[in-house]
This record gives structure tokens, sequence and C-alpha cells, in this order.
């Protein structure tokens, strides 16, 4: 099968040449993949290019999709890694149980989720989603199979995990679910003025709920400045055991011409939202599709960015200096005239994930989406990698489409022993973009360190 597939941040990606799943397979274990031939690519929910292999093919991982066994006492589901979470959801909710750890999306791949190391909005409880992955089968371009886990091949282990699919194709896993008293949500939403506020209000959320994530509106400034809602939930105790249909309610259904997301737009949008849902501070009872998964009622919603797409910003810093610098990076936003749909900010927690690559680490977490204005959009995200660097923090990869090899290397310290287990065949045009730019003997003293 060949086809054209897209990164979802970006309105014009590179396009790369997709064979199915059969045939990588095929190609590896004849050990017929040429160096750099090769990525799997899951549902493309990624805001960059690390699921792009402009120079090779990408793997469409979709069709290896069954669910091959359950443990209904201990919440151990074994599936193939084309499989959604969907799906997953789907199927262990009647059980009584859930993923310990869901991004923003139900859309993406249970490969692509191990790959990225995704983490959601209880990171302080239950770390990435790595710290929930049992085992997986990864076939490198060796032509053999690994069963890799904490005790088998653990090198691989944790190099595949957060390893942004360049250790080799993962098959399958097996992952422990989350038992829990339904799938609804008890959420309260707890205003505050400025980001002190939320700061003084942030460790004692953590600790007393499941999830907590806040919202800011970036475009306040003066004495609004901060200002925002912080939004806390747990499973409700009395709730559904069905899962709701998996879909979009409403679709943007062509791409407009212009960027729809101007800054007047973004102002009265956030005046609206805070209005809304400021006003429902008495815990309600919710579905859990609109509490994790808020974007997926919209269909191709990023295309109301305009042609020219989105880029998507994510910092985490320290918790020592996270009072001093989350502000200057929404002041650097505010200064460049740059508007940000959605600002969401949260606190990461201590557990630490198996993962040699792994972006979340203790501190706190912001997200900012911008849409693609060109030089003055690239100087903007340049500034805030500049700050978050100088804070001790780290810029996500896997939400990037344009960070410098620097930017990479002072977030991820431990990238040289990555490439060391690199498989040959396996790369991407975020890799080559950064860690393939880095000197190559530099590279290498590094990695035998």
């Amino acid at each position: 099968m060949a086809g054209r597939f897209q990164s979802f941040g970006l309105a014009r990606p590179p396009a790369p040449r997709a064979i199915h799943a059969d045939d990588a397979i095929a190609l590896l274990k004849g050990g017929q993949a040429k160096d750099g031939s090769l990525l799997a690519y899951g549902s493309g929910r990624s805001y960059g290019d690390s699921c792009q292999n402009q120079v090779g093919a990408v793997v469409d991982m979709r069709t290896l999709n069954r669910i091959r066994a359950f443990n209904a006492e201990t919440g151990v589901l074994e599936a193939d890694a084309g499989v959604l979470l969907s799906d997953t959801i789907a199927y262990a909710a009647p059980h009584g149980f859930f993923p310990a750890v869901v991004p923003g999306t139900q859309f993406v791949t249970l490969g692509g989720a191990i790959a990225n190391d995704v983490h959601g909005k209880n990171h302080h409880r239950r770390g990435t989603f790595g710290c929930h992955v049992e085992s997986f089968m990864l076939l490198r371009s060796d032509g053999k199979t690994y069963r890799c886990s904490a005790m088998d091949n653990p090198r691989l282990f944790a190099a595949t995990i957060g390893g942004m699919g360049l250790t080799g194709l993962i098959l399958s896993a097996s992952i422990r679910l989350m038992r829990v008293p339904s799938l609804d949500i008890v959420e309260k939403t707890t205003p505050f003025r400025d980001l002190g506020e939320f700061f003084d209000l942030a460790e004692a959320a953590d600790q007393a709920n499941e999830y907590a994530v806040a919202w800011i509106d970036q475009l306040a400034g003066g004495r609004n400045s901060g200002r925002g809602l912080l939004f806390t939930g747990n499973h409700a105790e009395h709730g559904s055991h069905a899962a709701a249909r998996a879909g979009a309610n409403f679709v943007v259904p062509f791409q407009p011409p212009f960027n729809v997301l101007s800054r007047p737009f973004l102002t009265a949008f956030n005046a609206a939202y805070r209005w809304k849902k400021g006003r429902a501070t008495v815990p309600r009872q919710t579905g859990y599709q609109g509490f994790f998964f808020p974007l997926d009622g919209v269909r191709d919603w990023n295309r109301l960015y305009g042609p020219k797409g989105l880029f998507q910003h994510q910092s985490v810093v320290p918790e020592e200096v996270a009072r001093a610098v989350v502000p200057e990076l929404l002041v650097a936003a505010r200064r460049a005239g740059q508007g940000s749909f959605l600002t969401v900010l949260k606190r990461f927690g201590s557990i630490r994930s198996p993962a040699l690559l792994s972006f979340p680490r203790p501190g706190y977490t912001l997200t900012l989406d911008f849409p693609n204005k060109g030089e003055p959009t690239l100087a903007l995200l340049g500034e805030l990698d500049r700050i978050t660097i100088a804070a001790g923090g780290a810029v996500n990869p896997y939400k990037d489409a344009r960070m410098n090899a620097a930017t990479f290397a002072a977030s991820f310290a431990d990238w040289p022993r990555l490439e060391a287990l690199r498989d040959p065949a396996f790369m991407s045009d975020f890799w080559a973009r950064t860690a393939g730019s880095i000197d190559l003997r530099r590279r290498g003293a590094e990695a035998a360190e």
C-alpha cells in the first residue's frame, strides 16, 4: 500500500511515502531494510515531524489492530501496536478499567503512546504512559524480534519508551490499566486571579485529586495577567461503565484561506470561555470524553488555523523557578503580539519514567498553540526555547517542528544513548534535523561514556 501521510498540526508538512505494516515486517525479517528507510506511523496526531521520514517511508501500523488478551482481574491488556486508545477504553470499560494515563486525544495508537511516552492530567499520581508498560515485542532490522521489559532486554525497553519510533517496529505490547469506579468524572472548576494564586493552589490540588490542569487566559495583561481556571477531577463512584461513541460531533468541512483564530476572535473566545466555565464552581459529574478529549469532538479542528497551520510549544521548567519563568514565557508571547488559542498549565510530579528520553520531569509544563505567521512566529518560538533552557527546563520533541539541535541536546542529555541503540533502518525528520546535525565525533564520544 502506498499513500501520503501528514502530521496533525502542520497544514503543509512533508508527505513521505507510506507502506503497509506487513511489507515493512517482511523487509525487516529478511534483513532487506535500508538505512534510514523506515519509521512507524500511527494516527499522525503528533504536531511536528517526529512521525515523518521524508527520505524513506512511513509504516502504516493501523492494520495491526487486534486486542489479543485481557485479564479482568489484574487489568493487564495485550494488544497490537496499531490499536487505538479509544478501542482500549471501549474494551476495558465494562470490566471497570481505564488507561492509567491518557493524552489529550483518544485517537492515538498503543505504539505511538509508548514511542512518545505520553502524559496526561495525572502525572503527579501515575507518571507517564511508559510507567504502565509491562512489555512489548520489538522487530529490528537484524531480522530478530525482541521481547522487551524491565527484565528482558532492559536497554531496548528504556530506549524504545519515549524513543519516538527509532529503535525498531513495536508489534504488540502489554500494558497495565487502572481500576476505576466508573468512566465519568466529577469535575470542579476553581478560578484564579493570577499565576501566583494558581501556584498557591496547584500542589494541594494534586494531592487531593487524580486529575488537575489549568487553562490560562494568555491574552490578558495588566492586573488580569495570568488569570485562568483550575480544573480538577476524579472518577465518579456512581457513573457509566459504557464507553461513548468515539467520534466528532462537529466538523470543520474545508480549509479556510486564512487563520480563523485571529486575535479579536481569541479575545472574545477567552472571555466567553472564562465566563461559562468559571461559573461552574460546584463539583459536577461529566462524561470522560469532554473532560479528557474536548478537541476530539471537532474533526479537523486544526484547519481553523488556516493554510499555514500551527506550531505548538510545550515546555517544562523546574518547580523552584516556575513562579518566575512561566510569567516570563507568557509575557514573551504577548510582547510578540502572538495569541495562543489553547494555553494549558499543569504540574508534573516526581514519578520517574522507565524511558531513556522522557519529556515530563518534576516541575510545571506550559503549552501554547500559535498560528504559523512565518518568521515572527519562529522568532517567538526561539525566544521561548531560550527562556526554557536558561531555566534548566526542556522542550517537548513530539510537539515540535522546528527546534534546533542545541535546544534538543540541552533538553535531553541522554540523547547519545538513544542514538547508540537506534536501529539503523529507522529515521525521522525530527531526529535528522536535531541529533543528526550534531558533530559525529562528539556524538560517538558521548555515546561511549
